[in-house]
C-alpha cells in the first residue's frame, strides 16, 4: 500500500498536496501534486504520463517511474471533475524529485 502525503497545516506553511496520478477521460494520464474543489482537479507540478514504460499496467508507476517511463512537463493542469476517471496513490518519496 502506498504512503498518502500528510497536508502541512503548520502556521507559516503552504499545504503540501499529495502526488497522486491522475486519469482523465480521452486518454489523459498526468502526475503531479492534487487538489480538488467542488469543480475541478488541480495537478500542480504536473507531468504527463506519455509512456508508462510498464509491462504489467499503471500499478507499476506508483513506486516511481521506470526505465522506460516517459514524462513531459505539463505545469499546472485544472481538469473538471466530470473527467477524472480515477486517482492512483503513489511512494511519495519516489516521486518527489520529479514533481517540484
Amino acid at each position: 500500500m502506498a504512503k498518502r502525503a500528510v497536508l502541512s497545516l503548520r502556521s507559516g506553511t503552504k499545504p503540501v498536496h499529495p502526488i497522486q496520478i491522475v486519469v482523465l477521460d480521452r486518454g489523459y494520464v498526468y502526475i503531479g501534486r492534487v487538489r480538488r474543489d467542488s469543480n475541478f482537479v488541480h495537478i500542480s507540478g504536473a507531468r504527463n504520463l506519455r509512456r508508462w514504460g510498464t509491462t504489467k499496467g499503471l500499478g507499476e508507476l506508483v513506486h516511481g517511474p521506470l526505465a522506460n517511463t516517459v514524462l513531459d512537463p505539463a505545469g499546472t493542469v485544472h481538469a473538471p471533475l466530470r473527467a477524472l476517471i480515477s486517482l492512483i496513490d503513489v511512494e511519495q518519496d519516489a516521486w518527489k524529485s520529479i514533481c517540484v
